[in-house]
Formats: C-alpha cells, structure tokens, sequence
C-alpha cells in the first residue's frame, strides 16, 4: 500500500493561481488528484488551462472571498465542478495590509478577517458537510508563523491566522473521531508577492531573516508540496488538530 496514494481524489484549492497556493495545486495534481483552483481574478481560468495543457484535470472558479455571499457562490460552483463531491480542502487564500496598530484602517481590518479568516470557516464548513455525509475528508488550512508570534505592522493578518490555527484546532476535535482529519501548515518566510517589500535585498530585514533561517534560503511554493500531500493522504491519518511549520527550521532557532 502506497501511504501517500491520492490518486482520483477530489481537491480543492483556494489561492491556487499563484505562490503557495499555485504550489500546492501542482503537487495535488501531480499526484493524480482532480483539482479547483479558486482566485480572485479572470486570471484563474488561463491558469486552470495551463494545467490542463499538461494533462492534469483542473477547473478554474473566480470568486471574491471578502464577500460572504461569493464565497458561499464560489464554494457551490467548486462543488459542481468536482460532481458535488470534494475529498481535499485546502485553503491556501489570503491578503496582507501594513499600517502600524494604531493607524491601521478599520475597513482594511474588515477586509483582511473576510478573506483570511471568515471565507476559511465558510470553506471548512461546507466541505465538511459534505465530508461527514461520507465519513471521509482531508482539510488542510494555511495559518502563518504569525499564528506563533505577533509580527509587526500586520495586526489583522496576525489575528486572522492566530484565528486560523485555532479554528483548525476546533474543526479537529468536532470532526476526527468522524472520518475527517482538520490540519494546518504554518509557512515561514516564503518568495510571494506578499512578501515583496521584505524580499528586496537593500531591506535590512531581508538579511536579519534570512540569516535566522537556518536552511539560509526563502521557501518556496515547491516546499509546500510535500507537506501537503502528506496532510492529505492516508499517511496522515492519525494526524489532526497540528499546526505543521514549514519553516526552514525559522522557530527552532
């Protein structure tokens, strides 16, 4: 028996046309999984085309996840796109906005707890029900290191993913004893574009993180891949309820 057999499974992955998301996506699909990407943009359709160009099954669904009602909408058409049926939930979406604490604009608190922390419970509860009709389910959310430690100038993301990690808790212990394994991967310091202020070199803070990591690099959307197919294979089976550093060793420094 292959422990990390995912092969025909039902995935979805939310933020999967760019970065980590994009990663993960690939990952799935290399594994021989049928996946929806979810993103916030037209640009999701050509990015589902590509994959499909190289043989792997991928559907595209646009959906603004700051909105209650689309991401109910973005969910159903996800849902439709797989035959109503979904093995796999990855929710790899989010936003940043900076501003130091005492300044940062309420609309822009609103906007980042929508998209980083509300739409990740509606995709969780959704799939779960869908999952605990089957008795079977792999969730698989994306908290931060900031679900660790508070960061600075980001004081809404930091809240959203410390939301995120407890969530994930939560959803675990309501769900693992039916059939549904809830878990969360916690990226370090990856090469995003929402890291693009931090990755310009002449940025003091680009040496003092790298030089604190001690792989000395930046991850990627490929070191996500193997964590996540492990958290939603049968190798994770009697895994749930963590928060999985992918970190380059970042926290144990």
């Amino acid at each position: 028996m292959n422990l990390f057999d995912v092969k025909g499974k039902k995935a979805i992955v939310t933020g999967g046309t760019r970065g980590l998301g994009l990663g993960m996506a690939e990952g799935l699909m290399e594994a021989g999984c049928e996946v929806v990407i979810v993103g916030s943009s037209e640009k999701v359709h050509q990015v589902a085309a590509d994959f499909c160009d190289k043989g792997y099954t991928c559907f595209g669904v646009k959906a603004d996840l700051a909105s209650r009602e689309k991401t109910y909408a973005g969910f159903k058409e996800c849902l439709e796109k797989l035959g109503d049926d979904v093995d796999i939930l990855v929710t790899a979406h989010g936003i940043q906005r900076r501003h130091s604490a005492e300044e940062f604009p309420l609309d822009e608190w609103d906007e980042v707890l929508n998209v980083n922390l509300n739409s990740v419970f509606i995709f969780c509860q959704e799939a779960g029900k869908v999952m605990l009709r089957k008795g079977y389910g792999k969730i698989i959310n994306i908290a931060s290191l900031n679900s660790f430690f508070g960061g600075q100038t980001i004081p809404a993301y930091a809240a959203a993913k410390g939301g995120v990690a407890q969530l994930t808790k939560e959803l675990s212990n309501d769900w693992a004893k039916r059939g549904i394994n809830v878990n969360a991967i916690a990226p370090g310091y990856m090469a995003t574009e929402m890291n693009e202020a931090l990755l310009d070199q002449e940025n003091p803070r680009y040496s003092q993180i790298t030089e604190r990591i001690p792989k000395n690099r930046w991850g990627t959307g490929e070191d996500m891949k193997g964590a996540c197919l492990f958290l939603a294979s049968p190798a994770s089976d009697y895994v749930t309820g963590t928060i999985l550093p992918v970190d380059g060793g970042y926290l144990a420094k």
